[in-house]
């Protein structure tokens, strides 16, 4: 199954870059210092717009830092080894890298970038500095307006969401992105490249057209339900599944994209397939067992899909690398649970 992530992601990777460098052929331009494959890019300066505050971008930026989730798949995607990326303290293992994200490095070539510490309160600016970046992309992410004025006031254009922390779509990133870097139509073409991977995979299984699913998390002492506006409940209806009116009708109000259920409504969740995640199988084990995991009808028949481990729950989330890296193992999981549900 790796080999088919991998494979899969290398494609993209390859895809978006041989774009790049085809629009780019015979400018005589060096490639980026951040290990970039990518020649001249155009439309600058470029002025970007967001919540925190408006960026022009004077030229090509060269030495890329990202922040937050999304920006630095995006980059890489797009062709270009970041000089500076936010660590992942939760499956990016004892390098605090994500396993997509190295093999995207190899795959490019470049050198391993510095790592961000994430796990503190806000941005070190000195640390950031020190990586010398040409440009700050933090699209999807927590940046607050100190954090901005204080990277911008260091000399650093920085590009942060266009409407509210966290919330931007996994596919504005990528255009962002792209608008940043000069590569508006390479960002566009691996789009199309990702959406084909998904339409593909829902044609090649029929069988999940029509079929009900709900996301759920059962996580220490709050059971979470993810609504049809997370990201990852959109591939999930991409790929051809259903959320039932069951889901919709639990939503409290609480979050944008989730909501949490008490035990004594589980049984109300009547989708056909369970998705759901857990860091370890023995977690997943106890909660599928359970009494309140019980309560649930398509546990109780078994029709379950489960991401195992804390890369693969993480990878979930789309992002222009995980997308691949994930979706045949998504898939694979989703296939056997959904036979099990139509049996």
């Amino acid at each position: 199954m790796r080999q088919r992530t991998k494979a899969a992601l290398g494609v993209v990777v390859a895809t978006a870059a041989a774009v790049a460098l085809a629009g780019c052929a015979g400018t005589g331009s060096e490639a980026p210092t951040g290990g970039s494959g990518v020649g001249d890019r155009t439309g600058f300066p470029v002025t970007i717009d967001s919540a925190l505050g408006e960026t022009t971008i004077e030229s090509a930026p060269e030495r890329i830092a990202t922040w937050g989730w999304g920006a630095t798949d995006a980059v890489l995607a797009l062709g270009i080894v970041p000089v500076a990326i936010p660590s992942d303290d939760y499956s990016g293992g004892d390098d605090r890298i994500p396993p997509w994200i190295s093999e995207a490095i190899d795959d490019l070539g470049g050198e391993t970038p510095a790592i961000l510490d994430s796990s503190a309160p806000e941005i070190s600016v000195e640390e950031l500095l020190k990586a010398d970046p040409d440009v700050l992309l933090a699209p999807y992410s927590g940046l607050t307006q100190d954090e901005f004025d204080a990277v911008t006031d260091a000399g650093i254009p920085v590009v942060a969401y266009p409407d509210a922390p966290w919330t931007t779509p996994w596919r504005d990133v990528i255009t962002i992105t792209g608008e940043a870097l000069g590569l508006k139509a390479e960002a566009q073409t691996l789009l199309g490249d990702l959406d084909t991977l998904v339409s593909d995979a829902a044609a090649a299984h029929p069988e999940f057209a029509g079929t009900t699913i709900a996301y759920v998390d059962d996580d220490v002492d709050t059971f979470y339900m993810y609504l049809p506006s997370d990201a990852r409940v959109e591939i999930l209806e991409d790929l051809g599944f259903v959320t039932p009116p069951s889901v919709t009708d639990l939503d409290t109000g609480e979050g944008t994209f989730y909501t949490t259920v008490s035990y004594e409504n589980l049984d109300k969740i009547d989708a056909q397939v369970v998705f759901t995640q857990a860091e370890e199988q023995a977690a997943l084990d106890e909660f599928l067992s359970s009494a309140r995991g019980q309560l649930i009808p398509a546990v109780r028949k078994g029709a379950v899909a489960a991401m195992v481990g804390p890369e693969n729950a993480a990878a979930v989330s789309p992002t222009a690398l995980t997308l691949p890296w994930i979706l045949p193992t998504i898939v694979e999981k989703l296939a056997a649970a959904t036979a099990i549900a139509q049996g």
